[in-house]
Order: structure tokens, then sequence, then C-alpha cells
């Protein structure tokens, strides 16, 4: 069956594209709602607390089609266009499972000295998981590297962070947790908000914007 372009699914029934442009760090989520659950979120609370931008697509639940991410492309979107112009780096919050990977954070994408960074606050922030930063270790689908994947589009590139089911609140150790965010994921975004307000390109940035 032909896959929809990004185009198409931003028109269908359900789909909400957001966009906030603050600071020149950005945090993505485009495959959020039903489709990755908790990752838009993730990223809207953490860009919110650390003044970066922000860009989701929230699907409605019961989504079931999985653009492949060198599909999602800013041509086709005027949003996600002025999102990468906008921002100079990103991170980018994806869902997945994957049978022994339960504990495993993936930190992909081009900006591998930004990767190290974000797993350094990660491991201080969830010292009961698997923050992975190799690339050797992530496998190859999940690395995102690829030039046409969103994450590198910015001048500087970013990280793809794919988050497993427990971070996100929905494994079944959560089952009698009835806040709408639990502990893991709480944690999970002040390690990010620590990190964006930690990366020096960010702050030079927010320093010259208040000049």
């Amino acid at each position: 069956m032909t896959q929809p372009t990004f185009a198409e699914v931003l028109a269908a029934p359900g789909v909400t594209e957001e966009c906030e442009l603050r600071g020149r760090f950005g945090v993505m989520a485009y495959h959020g709602g039903g489709l990755e659950a908790m990752t838009d979120v993730i990223a809207r609370l953490a860009a919110e607390r650390a003044g970066a931008s922000y860009y989701g697509v929230v699907h409605p639940p019961g989504w079931t089609v999985h653009l492949p991410s060198i599909r999602v492309q800013p041509e086709q979107s005027a949003r996600l266009a002025a999102f990468v112009e906008h921002v100079d780096v990103v991170i980018t919050v994806h869902g997945y499972g994957r049978r022994g990977l339960f504990t495993s954070l993936l930190l992909g994408g081009g900006n591998r000295p930004l990767a190290a960074h974000v797993a350094g606050h990660l491991r201080t922030t969830l010292p009961a998981y698997d923050i992975v930063d190799d690339l050797d270790r992530i496998p190859t689908e999940l690395r995102g590297v690829h030039p046409r994947n969103p994450v590198n589009v910015p001048s500087e590139g970013g990280v793809q962070i794919e988050l497993p089911p427990r971070v996100r609140g929905s494994s079944p150790l959560w089952w009698d947790w009835h806040e709408p965010i639990v502990p893991h994921t709480r944690s999970l975004i002040d390690g990010l908000v620590a990190a964006i307000d930690a990366w020096p390109a960010d702050r030079a940035a927010r320093r010259s914007a208040a000049t």
C-alpha cells in the first residue's frame, strides 16, 4: 500500500500540527498523540520549561500510519519549515518498543557532542535506565543519521531520542498510577530541560537575544 505524503497526513481528520517559536534550541515530536504516546507531551513540556522552540504533530487515538522520518519534509509544511529555519539545533522525541530494550533510551542523530551532553544529564535524572549514546549500540533503523531526517536539517543538526514505553508511562508498571504524567516521565523532562539549559550554543543565543 502506498504511504501518504506528510502533507496528506497533516490534512487528515483529527491530526493537529503545533508550532511555538521561542529560543534557537528546538524540541520536536512529529509522531505524537495516538501514534507514539506521550512524545508530544514530553517535547512540549520540556520546550516550555526551557524556553525552547517546539514543533509537534498530534495524531488521533487509533492512528496506525507511521510515516518514516525521511518523509517528514519541511517543503510539505510551512510550520515545520519555519521551525527548522528558526532553530540552530534540535532534540527530536520518538517512542519505540523492542524486546530486551525496555529500559534503554537511544540517542541517535547527527550531532554527537549534543547526544553525549544530553546523555550525561539523563543519566543523572534517570539512573535506573540505560542511556545509550554509542551509535554502534543502537539498531541501525533507530539511529536517525540520514541527512533528510528532520533532526539533521537545522544548521547544527540534533539528537533523536527513542523512548521505551516504561519511561513514557505506557507500560504495565504504571497500571495503578492515576496522574497523567508518571514519575519517570517527569524525571526525563527534568533531564531534557537541564540539558537544554546547559547547552553552550543555547546560552549564547539567549545572551544575544537579551542584549
